[in-house]
Formats: C-alpha cells, structure tokens, sequence
C-alpha cells in the first residue's frame, strides 16, 4: 500500500456500491447540485458531441443526453455506472481507460474528491479531451461541514480521550486554481459557491451520506466500531437555524478547456501599443 494515498480507493468503491440501492433517497439534492454546474454550459456557444459523465450518479448523464449528446458514465462502482444514464463503465478514475481526444466535454460533479493523486486525474482527464473540449467539475472545498468535523473530533476526545479522521480532508479554492494550471487546461477559472442545508432531522444528513457513497474512506481512519453515544451527541452540537440542523457547504467550479490553436493568448510582453502611465491617465 501506498504511505502517501490519504484514501482507501476500495472503500470508496464498496461505498458506492452500497449507495447504488439507496442513491433516490438523495437524488434531488444530487441533481440540484447538478445543475448549478450544468448552469455554465449556457455560458459558452460551443456545441458538444461527445461528453464524458465522471461519478454523476445519475444526476449529469440524463441532462447531457437531452442536449444530444452522446455519453459515457464512469464510475469506480460498477452499479452506479449502470444507474447513471449514460453507456456505463466501471473504473477507477486515478487510472482512466480512454485514449487522448476521445471527448469533447467532460463533467465530473462532486466526484473528485475521493482521488488521491488529483494533479494526475486532471492531466488523464485533460488529455482525454479534443482540442478545444470543455472540462467543468464541482469539487468540495475548505469549509464543507466544518461544523460536523469540529462536533465529531470534541465528542469523540470527551469520550475516548483522543480522536480519529472521519471527514474527507478537502483543498482550498487556490488549490484548486493552481491544479487547474498545472494540469495544462488552458483559461482555467475556479469561483467558489456556499450553499447552506436545514435538516429538521440531523440524523437524516448522516442517512443522505451514506446513501450518497460519501461515508469516511480516509485510509486512516478508525475500523472499530464508534461509541454508541459519538453520534448523537455530534449532531445534538451542530448550529441549528429555526429548529433545524444547518449544515454548511462550500463547493468550487472548475473551469478550463484543452488547449487549441484558436484560443485567446495572451499578449506578448512588450507587444502593448499604449503605455500603463498613458492608460491611466486617460482614466482620469
């Protein structure tokens, strides 16, 4: 096993799997999530063929398909590659099967974040894309349930003395820009978004977690069973908002394309015909 993998990548797979009977419970928060990144597809005029659905759930496959497209639904779990909407494959998305420009669009919503080397799927997912080809991804960033971290790592030391990770570790916006960049996506943009969830119930944020394929598959993380009281004196400490339970999210969207022989460059240095001291004079 590999010291620097953060993720046990078979224990994200098997949770997936075991989401697959259970993705309806969440699928509206899923495809409203969706939406606010299909929303940028709006943004551009160019039109799309062939588009590459990574981890959508089911949420990303169906709108992309009423836009006439033809895709394929990756996923590490098997089942819900087949529950996506698209032609399914099952396979890891660290170690892509695909040969360089076999896509146009590729959009991964909220499924990068399990990857252990996140430099290195951006690159295999740029390289699988035409020239030109769009790639938008929303990703959790610093500032998801930071409230449930805080409240499971005081409870769990008040009961046991210490405390181990049991929420995703998650990049912040900068990271995520420079990923972009270092991936070779040319016009990269990554902005930020926090939307805020009430559950009248707390123990329905764990339910839509689990049913979500996003229960804890940090490597390190502690196998034995959890105290019995961890969990509801966790959610008994969350912030609430009119009775009920908030949760906080934080996502970031990222933006970039292939890079072609017809995109914007920029101006060489030196190649300017007008001076910064003339420039903002002639904003005066």
């Amino acid at each position: 096993m590999d010291e620097m993998e953060v993720f046990d990548r078979n224990a994200v797979r098997l949770h997936r799997t075991r989401a697959a009977a259970q993705i309806g419970n969440v699928a509206d928060l899923l495809a409203d999530l969706a939406s606010r990144l299909l929303d940028r597809l709006d943004d551009t005029t160019h039109r799309f063929n062939r588009a590459l659905d990574l981890g959508g759930r089911g949420s990303i496959a169906p709108a992309l398909r009423a836009r006439g497209m033809h895709v394929t639904s990756l996923d590490p779990s098997a089942r819900l590659a087949g529950k996506a909407g698209g032609t399914p494959l099952a396979a890891d998305p660290e170690f892509l099967p695909f040969a360089p420009g076999s896509f146009d669009l590729v959009i991964a919503s909220l499924s990068l974040h399990w990857t252990n080397d996140l430099p290195g799927a951006l690159i295999q997912l740029r390289q699988s894309l035409r020239p030109d080809g769009l790639f938008l991804a929303s990703i959790p960033i610093l500032g998801t349930l930071d409230s449930l971290r805080t409240a499971l790592t005081e409870t769990e030391a008040a009961l046991t003395g210490g405390a181990s990770p049991r929420i995703s570790p998650f990049p912040d916006l900068r990271d995520c820009a420079a990923l972009l960049q270092r991936a070779g996506f040319a016009l990269p943009v990554a902005d930020a978004e926090e939307i805020n969830l009430l559950y009248a119930d707390p123990m329905t944020l764990l339910r839509d977690l689990r049913a979500a394929g996003e229960t804890n598959a940090v490597r390190l993380r502690d196998r034995r069973l959890p105290p019995r009281a961890l969990f509801p004196a966790t959610l008994a400490a969350l912030p609430t908002h009119d009775g009920r339970t908030k949760i906080r999210l934080r996502l970031a969207y990222l933006t970039g394309w292939a890079p072609a022989p017809t995109q914007p460059r920029p101006l060489v240095r030196g190649s300017a015909q007008i001076s910064l001291a003339d420039a903002l004079k002639s904003q005066d």
